[in-house]
């Protein structure tokens, strides 16, 4: 089986391409080849390549027959920038395949599960760098190449989406804005100011097509700058205050974050 990796946003380093194929080679010998696109490893300025290069990039993976799935390599910023160009390249053997990958990849995740592709958020390369990393990429590895379930969220049951939430908020009012109806949605942030998850919710739950989602549970806040006074309320408690004032249930946490402990959350059923 391969599995094909492409950095639609921000650079990997070759040593953790590395890192990732040795831990693959030792969980499934020669079963799973890794093929890891060489744009992954370009630079220009934040970006892993061009927007062209990044996009064609995404799709010599997408649209290759012999690869069985896609895995984002990291997150960054810049999937967003190619959604497009990506959409519009896609050829019929990219159907078949599974796009993992989670943070800035939300564009794409979300883009895709729009146009009826399967994905979901998960582990990627570069979390090999956490405390705990391997756990992570192995959870990943495991799902791609086996359908293995047991690194899923464990709340899930039925349809479930999980964002970033500054991605979530961005996608609204996009062509790339899935159907959210009768979903759990999953949320997590990473290095905001609580003000700004606080205006982030407020952004996501005033959209209609959020408010007729199953409701919401909240992964884990982390990395908070510190303000220059307390905000006064937690993430949770920011969360619930919007859920209440929007009408959409809050169904409490998920296991779900920027760290080693991300699980996965294939979108849909």
């Amino acid at each position: 089986m391969k599995i094909g990796i492409v950095a639609p946003a921000s650079r990997l380093h070759p040593e953790i391409a590395e890192s990732v194929t040795a831990l693959a080679a030792s969980q499934f010998g020669s079963r799973v080849e890794l093929v890891f696109h060489p744009q992954c490893f370009l630079t220009e300025g934040h970006f892993a390549g061009t927007d062209a290069v990044r996009a064609q990039a995404f799709l010599d993976v997408a649209n290759d027959e012999s690869i069985a799935a896609v895995w984002f390599a990291r997150g960054g910023y810049g999937s967003g920038r190619i959604a497009d160009a990506v959409l519009e390249g896609l050829k019929p053997a990219a159907r078949n395949k599974t796009y993992l990958g989670y943070s800035d990849g939300g564009f794409l995740l979300g883009a895709l599960y729009r146009r009826g592709y399967r994905v979901a958020h998960g582990p990627i390369p570069h979390d090999i760098r956490r405390d705990g990393g391997e756990a992570a990429v192995r959870r990943a590895l495991a799902y791609l190449a086996d359908g293995d379930k047991s690194g899923l969220e464990p709340s899930l049951d039925g349809k479930a989406v999980a964002f970033n939430l500054t991605i979530l908020a961005m996608l609204i009012g996009t062509p790339w804005m899935p159907d959210l109806t009768g979903h759990v949605v999953m949320v997590e942030e990473v290095s905001e100011h609580l003000y700004a998850v606080d205006r982030l919710m407020f952004h996501a739950t005033s959209n209609e097509g959020v408010r007729r989602c199953a409701g919401i549970r909240l992964g884990r806040v982390s990395d908070v700058p510190e303000n220059d006074r307390p905000f006064g309320q937690t993430p949770e408690q920011i969360v619930r205050h919007w859920c209440a004032l929007s009408g959409i249930a809050y169904l409490g946490e998920a296991d779900i974050g920027h760290d080693a402990a991300n699980k996965i959350v294939p979108f849909g059923v």
